[in-house]
């Protein structure tokens, strides 16, 4: 068996500059409006996972993982997972691993799987979070506005179209 662990293949290359350039300015832009937004709205709209989904929108956009559908849906099937948990049985460490793993089952049953998503489960048993109304702000809203952005930053130059899929 741990003839397997050890791997056989390279690692990736570096990406280059242009990617490199998206990645930075993505993750600029895509925190910056959210955040700038929950100034002005006076609603919360970022949480810890949303910096890890940058990652995937705008260092591998061609990713699965990184398409509208998954990052939506993935958050929000995640996190409701979070607050049903958290209803039912309350917040402590075997509702946590029960809630990540449920949460991965049901992104992948669903085909909305999205990693950063993963941490929702335990973001609201971590915090506390009770209400429901989470799942409109931050959640969905604030993985829409991380799309939209990425809907304008992922199609900078010619060679470049994203998203592959919505639904």
């Amino acid at each position: 068996m741990f003839h397997k662990m050890k791997g056989k293949g390279i690692a990736p290359a570096r990406p280059d500059t242009f990617q490199i350039l998206t990645g930075l300015i993505g993750g600029i832009a895509g925190i910056g409006a959210a955040s700038l937004l929950t100034q002005l709205a006076g609603v919360p709209l970022l949480m810890a996972p949303f910096g890890a989904t940058c990652v995937l929108l705008f260092a591998a956009p061609q990713a699965p993982l990184a398409q509208p559908r998954n990052v939506i849906g993935g958050h929000v099937v995640a996190t409701a997972v979070g607050l049903a948990i958290i209803t039912a049985f309350g917040s402590g460490m075997w509702q946590m691993a029960v809630g990540v793993g449920i949460a991965i089952a049901l992104m992948q049953i669903l085909r909305v799987v999205h990693p950063p998503a993963g941490a929702n489960p335990l973001v609201v048993l971590t915090a506390g979070v009770h209400d429901w109304g989470f799942l409109v702000t931050p959640v969905f809203a604030g993985s829409v506005i991380l799309v939209v952005i990425a809907l304008f930053i992922n199609n900078i130059g010619r060679a470049k179209e994203w998203p592959h899929y919505w639904v």
